[in-house]
Formats: C-alpha cells, sequence, structure tokens
C-alpha cells in the first residue's frame, strides 16, 4: 500500500467518500415525496410512453378500477355519455406526444355498483424541465360530495327566492280573494232563494276552489313567517279525491281515464298542503298524455310505517338524465309558456317538510311512476 502513488490514493478517497446530494435537493427527498403520494387523499396514477401503468398511490386504486393500461382503466368504469370519456385513449397519447395538459371536470365513473363524480388532470412527464417526453400522469379526485353541496346551495337560494316572491304574492291575493268569496256568497244566496239549483251547484263549487285558494295563501304566508299551521289529519285518499275533482276539467279534455287501488284502514296523515302536491303529479300526468291514457293511483302502509302513494301514468315518460333534474326549480321540459318549472319544485318541499320524499322513474312501458313516501312517525 505504500508504493501507490499519490494519484491513486486521491482517486480512492473520493471513491470511498460518501456521495453528496445534487444542490438543492436534501437525501431522502425522493423517498419522502413517494411517502407524500401514498398518503394523498387524491389519486395520482403514473404510466408511459404505451399507456401501460408504471405505479398508481392507494386513492388511485380506490378511485378507479385499475388495469395494465391506463386508458383501459380509465374507459373500464366511465359512462359512455360523458365527453371526457368519449376516447380516452386517443386523448392520452396526444398528451404523450404534445406534452399539453388537460383536465376533465365531473367524470361519471362507476365502481363496487356506486357512481361518482371525478376531476381528472392529466400531465407529462419529462425526466428533466425541457426534456423529451417519456409518460405522463392523471391525478384523481372525487368531487361528489363538492358538487352535491353545490346544487344543495343553489336550490336553497333559490327556493329562498321563491318563498319571499310567494309571501309577496300571497299578501297581493288576500284582498281580491275575501272580495270575490263575498259576492260568491251573495249571489248563492239569490240563487237558492228564486230556487235555482244549477246555478247555486255551480257556484258551491267556485266557493270550495276558492276556499282551497284562501287555505293554499294562508299556508304561505305561515310558511314565510315561520308559524306552524293548526295540524288537520284527513284519509290520503279523500286528499286525493279532492285533488282528482280539482282537475276534472282537464281529465275530461285529456280523455285519461283514472282507477283506484286505496288500501283500506289507513291511519290519517297530516293534510297540511299535501292538496297542492297531489294536484301538481295529476296535472303533470295528464300534460303526460294529450291523446288520453290511463292514470293509476293506489295507496298502501309500507313496512316500516310509511304512507305511501303512487300514480302510476300511461304517458310518454321522461329523458333518465333528467330523473334528479324534474324536481329542481324552473326545470321544465315543457313548451315555452306551458310551465314554469316550479310545480314539482314544490312538491318536493311540501313532501320534505312532512319528513317524507318524493321520486319519479320511468317504467319499461313508457309510462312514469311519481311515488309519494310519508311517514306516520311521531309529531306529524
Amino acid at each position: 500500500m505504500r508504493n501507490r502513488s499519490k494519484s491513486q490514493s486521491e482517486k480512492l478517497n473520493k471513491i470511498n467518500q460518501p456521495k453528496k446530494p445534487k444542490a438543492n435537493r436534501p437525501a431522502g427527498l425522493e423517498t419522502f415525496a413517494v411517502s407524500i403520494l401514498q398518503c394523498l387523499p387524491i389519486g395520482v396514477v403514473t404510466f408511459d410512453s404505451e399507456l401501460r401503468i408504471i405505479d398508481a398511490n392507494p386513492q388511485a386504486e380506490k378511485l378507479l378500477t385499475l388495469t395494465e393500461n391506463i386508458d383501459k382503466s380509465l374507459k373500464e368504469g366511465a359512462s359512455s355519455t360523458t365527453t371526457a370519456a368519449s376516447d380516452w385513449t386517443e386523448r392520452l397519447r396526444t398528451l404523450v406526444q404534445t406534452g399539453n395538459k388537460q383536465t376533465f371536470d365531473n367524470v361519471s365513473y362507476l365502481k363496487n355498483g356506486k357512481t361518482r363524480l371525478l376531476r381528472i388532470g392529466c400531465v407529462p412527464l419529462r425526466r428533466s424541465k425541457n426534456g423529451p417526453i417519456f409518460g405522463g400522469g392523471i391525478i384523481v379526485e372525487d368531487v361528489t360530495d363538492e358538487i352535491e353541496i353545490q346544487k344543495q346551495l343553489v336550490n336553497t337560494e333559490r327556493l329562498a327566492t321563491i318563498g319571499r316572491l310567494a309571501s309577496k304574492v300571497a299578501h297581493e291575493l288576500n284582498d281580491p280573494l275575501d272580495g270575490i268569496l263575498r259576492y260568491i256568497s251573495l249571489t248563492s244566496r239569490i240563487a237558492k232563494h228564486n230556487k235555482l239549483d244549477k246555478p247555486q251547484e255551480y257556484l258551491e263549487r267556485c266557493h270550495e276552489g276558492l276556499m282551497r285558494m284562501v287555505q293554499i295563501v294562508s299556508e304561505l304566508l305561515e310558511f314565510s313567517r315561520s308559524i306552524p299551521a293548526q295540524p288537520v289529519y284527513s284519509p290520503i285518499e279523500q286528499i286525493i279525491e279532492d285533488a282528482i275533482r280539482a282537475m276534472e276539467a282537464k281529465s275530461e279534455s285529456s280523455g285519461v281515464r283514472i282507477s283506484r287501488k286505496y288500501a283500506s284502514n289507513l291511519p290519517l296523515i297530516r293534510s297540511g298542503n299535501l292538496f297542492q302536491v297531489f294536484c301538481n303529479i295529476i296535472k303533470n300526468a295528464y300534460d303526460a298524455m294529450p291523446q288520453g291514457g290511463e292514470l293509476r293511483i293506489a295507496t298502501r302502509l309500507a313496512p316500516d310505517n310509511t304512507l305511501i302513494a303512487e300514480f302510476h301514468d300511461t304517458g310518454c315518460g321522461f329523458a333518465p338524465e333528467n330523473a334528479e333534474k324534474i324536481f329542481e326549480p324552473f326545470f321544465t321540459t315543457k313548451e315555452r309558456d306551458k310551465g314554469t318549472g316550479l310545480g314539482l319544485a314544490v312538491c318536493k318541499d311540501i313532501v320534505e317538510r312532512h319528513g317524507g320524499h318524493i321520486t319519479a322513474r320511468n317504467t319499461p312501458d313508457g309510462g312514469t311512476i311519481f311515488t309519494v313516501s310519508l311517514p306516520l312517525s311521531e309529531g306529524l
């Protein structure tokens, strides 16, 4: 060892010395970065130029059905109607070739029987800042809850606006309704005095309809003042029959037959403004059957002590993607000047204030079933 030259000793010393980390990159940084990726609440997947998956963190495995290739993994659960899912292979190959970043919002993805909304960002991967692209990466974020909260905020704001407008309208209607009722009462007395049976019958029908309007106006005012109405309990079939009678004219013009299947001995239900709910549902059924058809109405008591009312029409149904939208304020599929988009939104609000829920679904024969579920729990 003594015979070694000075240059040989220097080389040996350099080899034996620990390697210094590159400037601005502390030792162990790469291991730390990998640890962070494993803990992130968003999914991260890297892939090569052939779109083969290199690595994926645990969150990506939760959100996506991962296969050997990233494009097939994204196609696996993505809805065919989603714009971003139209051709993942082409989009990701373009990313690797051009290096242009892309982001896709609200991608519908089905995994384990549940559909979630994902935000997917695609970025190119380089070994250096200006180096060649050797693959890409996708960042996947579950935004389902975020979107749902945004929808709820929008609906809450719309309903608050509707509430303010309804309160103003209710105040304006109070006085003329009072005057109309007085004149109808006076005319009814004259008809009775002169034994005019038919006019008296028509006036009584007008009086009943106006009293319904007065009740609705009163409820709007009480709702805007947050004053609960005195609870009134009625048989649900009676409320439905009142709604059917109120829609008689529309039934005759559309040629719709009504069949009933009411369960016997059902408990009484707090009527509130359920009359308005049933009127809207029946009116929508008539609108869906302009050439005639059948409206089948049934009631029953579910095992969980919930009162169920079903309205099954034989109309044209609705687009599946509108199943939730039809209950949103101002959403309508009707022609201009034929619908405001408020009817079903008001129904949903009323039913939910009863502690229940309302749903709509298409049937295989093309009709629609509206289901109103009302709990018979304490406090109703």
